[in-house]
């Protein structure tokens, strides 16, 4: 046989557990059946290997595969994968219990963690516009690494590069700034806005058809140019920030709870994120127009050590 696709599925320990397993971690055999179906346009094989391990097999085309055993759907089939939700394990959009649990006792203990610091928690309250912009920050950058493997691969370097993408984001907006101190913020923020509307608009798909290097070009410009006009806004509000201890706690929150948004994929898929991103940013900006009017200026010698 020629141009085959072979996929083995274990299904977990037991088949009469295999329903409630599946459908909160467990890959479940008609996720890839259907996946298969959907690609080739046509049932695969089926070979049961074991009592819980299924063997999917695929050809190009039915001549191509032989087997004695025909992949009927029993039941309702899940939505097949795809690169905005890489979810096989999922049956159904939803973030299982384990995971919302785990999520919570991170949260809580970063919360702990910032008042073992000496930041009072309601201090930080004043700063919810620092918060939404720590959380949208995170999201962003998590959406980036999701972004870049999915255009170069799921390396770790890919990864880093993200991160010293993000970093040399962040360090040029604190040079443009120590270099123009008065920038209008209206105008940041509508090239934030701006920026976001073009990574929203522009199809992963576009950009990997795309030879290396334009696309190289074209995800460092959507991934870091948000980043770029994000840092200068957040630059500007620690300047005004009477409290910067507070105000960093505030963010730091935002920043671990950015992270756990990022568990939303697992519902809407991961180009959904950036609507959620935009909400952030924007909940950011509405908060910025109660608490900047009573914040006064720091040093910049301040701002440059706290940042």
């Amino acid at each position: 046989m020629t141009g085959l696709l072979r996929i083995t599925v274990n299904t977990g320990p037991s088949r009469s557990t295999r329903t409630e397993t599946c459908s909160s971690a467990m890959p479940h055999p008609s996720h890839f059946a259907g996946t298969l179906e959907g690609v080739y346009g046509h049932a695969p094989c089926m070979t049961p290997f074991g009592p819980n391990a299924p063997v999917l097999m695929a050809g190009m085309t039915p001549a191509d595969q032989s087997c004695k055993q025909i992949w009927q759907p029993s039941g309702a089939v899940p939505a097949a994968a795809s690169d905005d939700h890489p979810f096989p394990y999922l049956f159904h959009r939803d973030i299982p219990t384990l995971y919302l649990g785990v999520l919570g006792a991170i949260l809580l203990v970063t919360l702990l963690s910032v008042r073992l610091t000496g930041v009072r928690i309601r201090s930080t309250v004043r700063y919810a516009d620092m918060f939404l912009l720590g959380a949208a920050f995170m999201l962003l950058e998590t959406k980036n690494v999701i972004n870049f493997a999915l255009y170069f691969g799921t390396t770790w370097l890919v990864n880093a590069f993200v991160f010293i993408g993000v970093l040399l984001a962040v360090l040029a907006g604190v040079e443009v700034r120590r270099r123009l101190p008065r920038v209008n913020q209206l105008l940041l923020q509508l090239l934030l806005f701006g920026t976001l509307a073009v990574a929203w608009f522009v199809p992963a798909d576009a950009v990997l058809a795309l030879p290396f290097a334009p696309r190289l070009a074209a995800a460092i410009a959507l991934a870091f140019a948000p980043i770029f006009y994000a840092n200068l806004i957040f630059s500007d509000r620690l300047a005004l920030a009477p409290d910067p201890t507070s105000a960093l706690g505030a963010n730091l929150l935002g920043a671990l709870t950015g992270g756990a948004l990022e568990y939303l994929a697992l519902v809407t898929g991961y180009q959904a994120l950036l609507l959620v991103v935009a909400l952030l940013y924007l909940g950011a900006c509405v908060a910025m127009r109660f608490t900047g009017r009573a914040a006064t200026p720091v040093p910049d010698d301040t701002v440059a050590h706290h940042g």
